[in-house]
């Protein structure tokens, strides 16, 4: 095997959506899940060879939503579980697949890189807003009847979710650092590939002497990796989603596809409502936050088009103004 390591490594943060490892049109079976794994990480693979090292992270929206599904199928028979307990599971097994699927399509190419899976606390402020106004959609849908129950039963803050029902609702506050960078930090430099702060990481916060103590809350995902970016020092930020390019009036006739943009530009559309907070609106928002903290570019591009996008042949570069 040959082993890809560059004279002038540059550190990069990918986020991979939740589409790569569940596909909501097919069965959420593991087997299906480790085929997407794999698929996935096709692009990742293009970076090894090109010298880059790397942190990953990954979504896991249905995989908690599982979870809870579960601990509500075995109430009264196993201890209910706190989100966050939920969240370090899951990133545990997620993050063990997506290991040994890098590790397999590693081997397939002829590079050799090690890989680790680091189940990552990620500090929030207990006084953040978003704890006092839960609007995360978790867990499974109900009907207005069961999900009010529930809400009354369970002490959980209810909403209704389109047309498919009612969901729990929690909070999702920011992330202001990464407990473990130290550790993720050093084990990039030495060429480990560390997948970290899988479904945003899990929420903690510091008492007053050091302390620390879980939040029942999730963190979004994009937002989560634009911190790790910052505290690992990396130069990019892959942010892997459905959409090949971020584009204004999305999904209207006058659909405008961009392929470059300024902070600046991210900003203002930000502001005027081009992005909306149930789609892209999060990821503009990680972009920014990742070029304001130092980091040099930002790319989004289609899971399938990672490659295409390091050639400029494919998503949308942003970069500091």
């Amino acid at each position: 095997m040959s082993t890809a390591y560059p004279t002038d490594p540059r550190i990069a943060v990918i986020a991979l959506g939740g589409n790569a490892i569940s596909n909501p049109t097919e069965p959420d079976t593991i087997t299906n899940q480790f085929r997407h794994t794999r698929a996935a990480l096709a692009g990742v693979v293009e970076l090894v060879r090109r010298g880059y090292r790397i942190a990953i992270s990954h979504g896991n929206g249905p995989q908690v939503g599982n979870a809870l599904l579960r601990v509500e199928l075995a109430k009264d028979r196993a201890p209910i579980l706190p989100l966050g307990v939920i969240v370090a599971d899951t990133e545990g097994g997620m993050g063990y697949m997506i290991e040994q699927c890098l590790q397999n399509v590693l081997l397939r190419a002829g590079l050799r890189r090690e890989v680790v899976t680091i189940v990552t606390q990620v500090i929030v402020d207990p006084h953040d807003p978003a704890l006092q106004n839960p609007t995360k959609y978790i867990g499974q849908y109900y009907s207005e009847q069961t999900a009010k129950q529930l809400a009354s039963t369970e002490g959980w803050t209810v909403r209704q979710d389109g047309d498919r029902g009612w969901r729990r609702v929690v909070g999702s506050p920011q992330p202001l650092e990464i407990l473990n960078a130290g550790a993720i930090r050093h084990l990039v430099a030495a060429d480990t590939i560390v997948i970290a702060s899988g479904g945003g990481g899990i929420p903690v916060y510091r008492e007053a002497d050091g302390w620390l103590e879980g939040v029942d809350a999730v963190i979004d995902k994009d937002r989560a990796s634009a911190i790790l970016g910052r505290d690992i020092g990396a130069e990019e930020f892959f942010i892997l989603t459905e959409a090949e390019y971020v584009a204004l009036n999305f999904g209207k006739p006058n659909q405008e596809d961009l392929r470059h943009l300024t902070v600046g530009e991210a900003r203002q559309y930000l502001s005027d409502g081009q992005f909306p907070a149930g789609s892209m609106g999060p990821k503009i928002e990680a972009a920014i936050k990742f070029l304001d903290s130092g980091g040099e570019r930002v790319v989004i591009c289609a899971l399938s088009k990672l490659a295409d996008s390091l050639d400029g042949k494919s998503g949308t570069v942003i970069v500091p103004n």
